[in-house]
Order: C-alpha cells, then structure tokens, then sequence
C-alpha cells in the first residue's frame, strides 16, 4: 500500500498498540508515529518490524505521561484501551476518582499531552457495558480534561469502509475545544448504505497463496476434515445434518464458521479452542493467517512475529488499518490548518447535556 506524502505529517503517540493496524490505518494517510507502548511482547516485534524503533515495550501502568519526558509532545493519541475493565464499577468520576485499571491511562496521556485531538477504539459492548454507566463514565471524563474536548463517538461496521470482513467496533473521537475544528464521522462508503459494494472475502483472498510470510496451512484432524466437507459456503456447524454421526448435540452454532466468498467474512477473532479459526471454501481448513490477515485490510509486507498462535492473536485483536483511513483523513485539515474554525463551546455545552442515547444519534444524524 502507498503511503500518502504530506507537507506535514502530523505526529502520534500511541498507547495500547498492538501489532499496530490502527497505527498503519493513519499511517498510509500521511500521519507519523513518533511514540509507542505495548506490553505484548510479539506484537511489539510485529509492531517495530513494519513501523522501526519507535515503541516501547512495558506495562503502561508503570509509565507516568507527565513526567517521562522520552514521551514527545504530539498532535494525536491514538489507542484501543482493553475492554476487560468495565467490569469494575467506578466509584466517581474524573481523573481523579478511581477508574477501572487502564481506560485511566489513555486519559491520562490526554490530559498531559494536550492533543488536538485523539481516537480512542473499543469493542460494541463498551455501549452496554455496566448498564450503560462505563461509557457515560468515560466520555465525562475525556470532556473533563483541560481545556474541554467534543468527544463524539460512533459504532463503525468496517465492512461499510471497505474492510472484507463484517466487524463492529466503537471510534470515539474527541478535538481539544480550542481549535475550533467541527469533526463530523463519515458515511459509509460501501455496502447498502454507500456507493460502492462490499469488498468480499473472494476478492480479499485473491493470490493469497503466493505470499511468503505468515502462510503456514494449519493441521487438523482427520474428522474435522471430514467435518468441514459437510458445511456448505458460508455456513457453520448448525449445517451438519443432526443424525450424522460427526454432528455434536449442543456446539454453539457459530464454530466451523466456513467463508461466504460473496460477501465479507464474519468477525475475525483473536483465540478459542476447536472452530473458532475461521474457515476456508472451497478447501475444507482453517484459514492461514495471512488469510485472516488479509481479512482484516493489512498488506502482505506487513510481517508478524512470533508462533502461529501468537500471531493468531496479534491479528485478531488488531483494528483493520483500512477501516480507520477516512477517519483519519477526515481529521488532516485540523493539522494542516486548512478548515475554518468555528466556536466549539455551544457544541460542547450542547453534547455535554445528552443521554448517551442521544449523543450517539446526534452523531450518526450529522454524518456526511
């Protein structure tokens, strides 16, 4: 994939990073990562491999963005902060209450670089989650830090931005009050609400074979095999007739989940035991991960380091880099200064005022 050159290339600090799928989603728009933290420690090889010696390997809690100051000053942070820690019921808001492990540490790389803006992802439960109170938690805090930021988030379906793959996940995108920057989420650009249709699972695979890297065919057994050749094109373990005797009374319908080559392929995840690899049509076996890899957008010189199952992980944890691209194209001007600025208090005040609800519908209605 060619990367877009850039008078300025604004600069990233990116915390949570992963393999780095959101990193290279901005990337290929122009942006720079200029800073990183994992502390996966494959996924910061993965990481370092494409983008060089910019992340650092160690345990987020450990690192203090006010006082480190290898940390560079930026335009952008960018982040998926894990989703495991909603589970906690917070006892108050702001940055100083105590908030649920790791969400606080995003916020707080907010609030000491003072971003113009950032881009925070996150799984669809994030909206469910504690009834609704972890989401309405973290957007009062994201609008808290100094000097007030709009924080707009939305449920993106990255197979309406040109992904391969049907994936829900949330974006919440906040501009630092002072640069008068109006970020407006765009509108999907395929499927039947854009003007392009899907790109499918079959064209996404197309050539796949002839990469060297990450290609590894994964061994199974003989009944799985025998399984598989059961399940017709985009169908799953439910297809197996019920008095055959390979089928198992009770298996969760959506194991030996076989590709639909018309059409994205289903959420791409990141472990699981036996069916849950995501699987191949017409040939009856898992998909390599460069299959998967290419189910969620990244190019094949993106190399990833370490065992099949770690890999497995990397990628199926990763943001698909071209899921995030019009976000971040949406979002250039403010860093090239070509916008007119308008007053971002009333729309500030305004927000700040919904439900949640009514936050995310004020979103998706001015869309465009």
């Amino acid at each position: 994939m060619e990367r877009k050159k850039m008078k300025y290339s604004p600069k990233v600090v990116s915390i949570f990073s992963g393999c780095g799928g959101l990193d290279l989603g901005f990337h290929l728009e122009g942006y720079d990562t200029i800073w990183a933290n994992d502390f996966a420690e494959w996924a910061v090889k993965s990481f370092e491999g494409y983008f060089g010696k910019v992340i650092h390997y160690g345990d987020i809690t450990q690192i203090n963005p006010y006082t480190d100051k290898s940390i560079p000053d930026c335009d952008m942070v960018l982040g998926g902060f894990p989703c495991q820690d909603f589970s906690i019921i917070w006892k108050q808001p702001g940055l100083n209450g105590t908030r649920g492990g790791l969400f606080r540490h995003f916020a707080e790389f907010v609030d000491a670089k003072k971003p113009k803006a950032f881009v925070a992802e996150n799984v669809k439960g994030l909206l469910t989650a504690n009834g609704g109170k972890a989401i309405e938690t973290i957007l009062k805090d994201f609008e808290s830090i100094a000097p007030g930021y709009v924080v707009k988030p939305h449920l993106y379906n990255f197979a309406e931005y040109g992904v391969p793959q049907f994936r829900e996940r949330v974006l919440i995108v906040g501009i630092r009050i002072d640069t008068g920057f109006n970020f407006v989420h765009p509108l999907p650009t395929h499927g039947p609400n854009g003007k392009k249709p899907y790109v499918t699972a079959g064209q996404a695979l197309q050539g796949v074979e002839e990469v060297p890297t990450n290609n590894e065919k994964i061994n199974i057994k003989e009944k799985t095999r025998q399984m598989l050749e059961l399940i017709p094109e985009g169908g799953n373990f439910t297809d197996i007739p019920k008095d055959h005797p390979l089928y198992v009374k009770g298996m969760i319908s959506h194991v030996y989940r076989r590709l639909k080559l018309d059409e994205p392929a289903k959420t791409i995840i990141a472990a699981g035991g036996g069916g849950t690899w995501g699987y191949h049509y017409p040939e009856p076996r898992p998909l390599t991960n460069r299959e998967r890899a290419r189910l969620q957008s990244f190019p094949d010189d993106f190399v990833f380091q370490g065992s099949v199952t770690e890999v497995r992980r990397q990628i199926g944890n990763a943001v698909p880099p071209e899921g995030v691209r019009l976000v971040a194209r949406r979002l250039l001007p403010l860093f090239t200064g070509d916008f007119t600025p308008v007053d971002l208090r009333e729309e500030y005040d305004k927000m700040k005022a919904m439900t949640v609800k009514e936050r995310l519908s004020y979103v998706t209605e001015e869309m465009n």
